[in-house]
């Protein structure tokens, strides 16, 4: 007797998910197996090394003739920057139970090459966090991500920042400053309408939405407001899962002026009246603009009992020179 196709249709959708769970774990597995070698190449190294007193630096007799050797008799994988990152993987993590099986080892391999004990800390504990792939973790590094949400908290923010990861307890968390838009592939000089900022957004909304940060969901773009019939639009509008409220953007390719703060307000009083369901909480505005004087935002949101923030934005990667030094400055004064 044939199937039905309804029935049918399930059962390859049954096997499907089956084989594909099946396949993730075996990539799991793999993953756990590689990063525990790694650690034990690792750990054989340093004990080697500290029996012979052997000085081991990067460029060492004994890494050098460990790569001409096991590559000789196990062939690919073992060049001396990977022998090196397996001893620097035991040197910082000499427990193994200190080591995430959420990671895999080529989270670790780029991990291993941040200097700075803090960012490395927070880098990890984010990952672990919101599940990044190895591709979302090194774009997140590559902006500088720690470094632009550290400038802006004292010595004991910085210090819990790296090791607990970014808290999302109130509006302030969410937000950052500035946005990196280097996604978009824009040339720095390039003089961008608001709309075609916009759009560019939208059609890059997952790498956008890694930007924005953990719990972001989009809604819509462009969205209407009528009042007292005249029509406005909201460039962007976003709910926030964790903060359980909507997040209205408003875009600015030039420096932000009073009146564009004026005007978010406005929107936020509508949502709160018109969109805002039970449960919801007020929503958030999020200015982000070409440039920004502070003092004028400061003036301009002094007052305003509505959640109002103005960020600026950037095409390119921040200077991490620069924002190392900000960060070893709050360290250093207190």
């Amino acid at each position: 007797m044939k199937p039905s196709n309804q029935k049918y249709s399930k059962l390859i959708d049954s096997i499907g998910i089956t084989l594909q769970k099946a396949r993730e774990n075996a990539v799991k597995a793999i993953n756990n197996e590689l990063v525990r070698a790694n650690w034990e190449i690792g750990r054989y190294i340093v004990e080697f090394e500290q029996e012979g007193k052997e000085k081991a630096e990067y460029g060492s007799a004994l890494l050098t003739s460990l790569a001409r050797d096991l590559k000789s008799r196990y062939g690919k994988g073992f060049s001396k920057s990977n022998i090196y990152l397996c001893r620097q993987f035991y040197i910082i993590y000499p427990k193994f139970q200190t080591v995430s099986g959420k990671l895999s080892w080529s989270h670790y391999a780029e991990l291993l090459t941040i200097s700075d004990s803090l960012a490395r800390c927070f880098y990890e504990q984010q990952t672990i966090n919101e599940n990044w792939s190895f591709r979302e973790m090194k774009r997140q590094i590559d902006s500088s991500l720690f470094q632009r949400l550290a400038i802006s908290k004292d010595k004991n923010g910085v210090l819990e920042l790296s090791q607990k990861g970014l808290k999302l307890l109130s509006a302030k968390d969410a937000i950052k400053d500035p946005y990196v838009f280097e996604f978009l592939e824009l040339p720095s000089d390039l003089i961008i309408k608001e709309r075609d900022l916009e759009k560019k957004l939208v059609d890059n909304l997952q790498r956008f939405l890694l930007e924005l940060g953990k719990g972001f969901s989009f809604v819509a773009r462009q969205f209407k407001v009528t009042i007292d019939n005249e029509h406005y639009f909201i460039d962007l509008v976003f709910y926030h899962r964790i903060l359980k409220c909507f997040v209205l953007i408003d875009l600015k390719t030039r420096k932000v002026k009073h009146q564009d703060i004026g005007q978010i307000n406005l929107y936020l009083n509508f949502f709160k009246e018109e969109e805002n369901t039970e449960g919801d909480n007020e929503p958030i505005g999020i200015i982000i603009a070409a440039d920004k004087h502070e003092f004028l935002v400061k003036y301009a949101t002094g007052g305003l009992s509505n959640k109002i923030f103005v960020s600026k934005y950037q095409l390119y990667l921040p200077d991490q020179k620069v924002l190392e030094d900000k960060i070893k400055e709050i360290i250093d004064s207190e």
